[in-house]
């Protein structure tokens, strides 16, 4: 069956703004998590975060447009417009019922929300901004960027927690299948302000550690639970008969599998084994017509809490068996805290990555691996070729995806680009 391709990815995240600025800075093992500055969050239990730096809603959609939504709103249409630039993907250019929309969603626009809230109890209910109802919504994202863009192609929200950005994808290949040229997938975040923060602290599963360096460690003998984050990333996927149709000058990779499992076990407590995180890995190794040793790379969930992170790392060694230690594997989210869905579509964007340049980024902030973990964990950037990518993702409650990346064939990224070299030669 056709596996979708890859073609623009748009980036917006603590480390940076843009495909490329985040990338550099996640090879050079930047941490950007610190201490929260949005509001005075000295009296929760959490108080260091991943924030996006100097990201305006003026440098990037109208001010009527930024009244109506939320921030993660905003970022969510920034990255749609790079993501599309970065494909040379016209929408208008093509009939729009051709380009579909599906995001993942864990908080929805929250900031928004606790505003109208603060407004509705402070001077009553005429007070609430009419935008309210479509602004926190999970599905705001989808919506606003499909009237941006003008897309009118099958559309949705994957509401699955962390799990989120991958679902999308997952949507989004279904459709593709189905006949719909072009899905924009992935998800965005801005999860940081005290109502989002006090739900999230409910959890136990934040870290407590005012230090960014001894806070979020996936996989560290000092893992005491996860930094919140914002932000995320855009992916343009398309049918790649569509794609060579008119004549994309780079593939960054297939969406060659994809599996999803719910552990079906407790509301936030986790199973005592990890059977169901297995069984996604499996299927969509098997869903790619891979076996596990061709995988190249494992982008871990990396949830940075030692009972979460030890299941992980279970599932990891059955899916794997004898050669679970000759897979390298990262989770370069340390370096910018735990961005819900944003994070696991950021992810993805780490995978196609990996395999265009061929090197990994470390996991983000690990200074001391568990010993008995056994795996080999990424500890600074390694030039190694990478085919095939495995990217893990879980949500809050028990929801386990996996997507599996594998570098084209058939539709050839070098054959695509020296086109492409030709078209701007015969042009000079």
């Amino acid at each position: 069956m056709t596996a979708p391709v890859v073609t623009g990815v748009g980036v917006v995240a603590p480390s940076g703004v843009g495909t490329e600025p985040y990338w550099r800075s996640t090879l050079d093992g930047e941490l950007h998590v610190r201490p929260i500055e949005a509001f005075d969050a000295s009296g929760y239990d959490t108080t260091i975060a991943g924030q996006v730096p100097n990201f305006r809603s003026e440098d990037y959609l109208d001010d009527r447009l930024a009244i109506q939504t939320d921030r993660w709103t905003w970022m969510a249409l920034a990255a749609t417009e790079f993501a599309l630039a970065d494909a040379r993907y016209e929408v208008a250019d093509r009939d729009r019922y051709h380009t579909g929309v599906a995001f993942g969603s864990g908080s929805g626009g929250v900031e928004f929300g606790q505003r109208e809230i603060q407004a509705l109890w402070s001077r009553g209910r005429r007070a609430v901004s009419a935008y309210q109802s479509i602004a926190w919504f999970y599905a705001a994202n989808t919506g606003q960027v499909s009237i941006a863009q003008g897309t009118k192609g099958p559309s949705s929200v994957l509401v699955t927690d962390g799990a989120g950005g991958l679902d999308s994808v997952g949507y989004a290949r279904r459709v593709i299948r189905r006949g719909t040229p072009a899905v924009l997938a992935g998800g965005t975040e801005a999860p940081l302000c005290p109502y989002s923060l006090a739900c999230q602290t409910s959890s136990g599963r934040m870290t407590t550690s005012p230090d960014p360096r001894h806070g979020y460690k996936p996989f560290d003998v000092e893992a005491n639970g996860y930094a919140p984050g914002e932000g995320g990333a855009v992916l343009v996927l398309e049918d790649p008969v569509e794609a060579e149709r008119r004549g994309v000058e780079q593939v960054y990779a297939e969406v060659a599998g994809y599996a999803a499992t719910h552990d079906a076990h407790h509301h936030h407590r986790p199973p005592a084994d990890a059977t169901q995180l297995t069984r996604c890995m499996r299927h969509a190794i098997a869903d790619a017509g891979l076996s596990p040793g061709d995988i190249d790379l494992v982008i871990a969930d990396g949830a940075g809490s030692r009972d979460l992170d030890e299941l992980e790392v279970r599932a990891i060694r059955e899916t794997f068996g004898s050669g679970a230690d000759a897979v390298p594997v990262t989770a370069p989210q340390g370096f910018i805290g735990r961005l819900c869905a944003g994070g696991s579509a950021l992810n993805l964007v780490v995978g196609v990555l990996a395999i265009r340049d061929g090197v990994v980024p470390a996991v983000g902030n690990l200074a001391d691996p568990v010993p008995g973990y056994g795996l080999d964990f990424v500890r600074e950037p390694r030039r190694v070729r990478v085919d095939s990518v495995l990217v893990n993702a879980r949500g809050y409650g028990g929801f386990n995806s996996s997507v599996v990346l594998r570098r084209v064939s058939g539709l050839s990224t070098t054959r695509l680009r020296s086109r492409a070299e030709s078209r701007k030669g015969g042009d000079q």
